[in-house]
């Protein structure tokens, strides 16, 4: 089933007894749990319906028990469970033991009152385990990955519509460019531009360039952007505003390196025919960095990009132990990148 499928049904009152939400895109899961409070649960019963566990916590069978107790004065609960331990690679829950037969047992059975739901904030389950397995045969597995480039741009123009607003030509892009590209952060910037624009309104490119400002994150992509088409000028004064905004040189020669070593990444992997999603798949990358990084890596021979690492590998030394005046050292580097 997918989540289109889910939401349909749950709308028609068909919920499913169990579901797994997983994913790296946590608005979207948290999102889907809303839909089934506002669904299945009166306002008036929620105090009493709506149970919330930590695994990491809580043994998973104690939730079980929860899970078959009868609820307290409302028709069915929403029992909520956090933690990615029992279903992802890696160690399981730390201090607390789970057994996780108690779980396996139950989904041979579930209660017709309780309705379960597993958010893993994790981009993929362990599929090796045996509760993973039990779980997609028995219940609901939604995947909640993070939305592509075109995927994203039309995710911005639908909230902006459910908003009362209408996006200029080319806004969209900018604000994925400003803000970056998780739901959460772009939801609150659409929240922020409409209430500007007003109801109906259209809210322009030049808004958005007023409005929202860029992450430090987004300003690398753009200093990286500027080196690449020889701007040192526009490059530089990135630097000089991410230091006015206390941001640690250090720090700024961290995230520069990043970029072009995906740059890099992505440049050697579309040399080998990967795709767009297969690159942010193999390097565990959103899709539109892989976009982003793909359009620098063009602009790049093999050879500069291994030179501008190695360059800033020598800075990070430099830097670390003093050998040369942060800011100093990243000016250096900024002025002869293009050497």
């Amino acid at each position: 089933m997918d989540i289109k499928t889910a939401t349909k049904a749950i709308k028609h009152g068909d919920a499913a007894p169990v579901y797994l939400l997983y994913g790296s895109e946590k608005y979207q899961i948290k999102k889907f749990g809303s839909l089934l409070v506002d669904q299945l649960i009166q306002k008036e019963d929620r105090d009493f319906a709506i149970v919330n566990y930590d695994l990491a916590e809580t043994p998973i069978q104690v939730v079980i028990e929860e899970a078959e107790t009868l609820p307290f004065m409302v028709p069915r609960k929403l029992i909520f469970v956090r933690d990615a331990s029992i279903f992802t690679a890696g160690k399981e829950g730390g201090k607390i033991e789970h057994r996780i037969e108690a779980l396996l047992e139950y989904l041979k059975n579930p209660a017709e009152y309780s309705i379960l739901i597993f958010l893993v904030y994790h981009d993929k389950l362990d599929e090796r385990k045996k509760v993973v397995k039990a779980l997609k045969a028995a219940s609901v597995v939604l995947p909640f990955a993070s939305l592509g480039g075109n995927e994203l741009l039309e995710w911005i123009a639908k909230e902006t519509k459910q908003r009362g607003c209408l996006l200029a030509a080319g806004a969209a892009e900018i604000l994925v460019r400003n803000a970056g590209t998780q739901l959460q952060k772009l939801s609150s910037e659409l929240d922020k531009l409409c209430i500007y624009s007003g109801e109906g309104g259209t809210i322009e490119c030049d808004t958005v360039e007023q409005l929202v400002a860029l992450s430090t994150e987004q300003n690398v992509f753009s200093l990286v952007e500027n080196i690449a088409n020889l701007r040192l000028e526009q490059a530089l004064s990135i630097f000089y505003e991410l230091l006015k905004q206390r941001e640690e040189p250090i720090k700024i020669a961290s995230l520069i390196t990043r970029q072009f070593r995906m740059v890099l990444q992505v440049k050697e992997l579309t040399g080998q025919s990967y795709s767009q999603a297969q690159i942010a798949s193999q390097l565990g990358l959103h899709p539109y960095a892989v976009k982003i990084a793909g359009e620098q890596a063009r602009k790049f021979k093999f050879e500069d990009l291994k030179r501008i690492l190695s360059r800033l590998a020598d800075l990070d030394y430099h830097m670390k132990t003093g050998r040369i005046d942060k800011v100093l050292g990243l000016e250096l580097f900024l002025l002869r990148v293009g050497d």
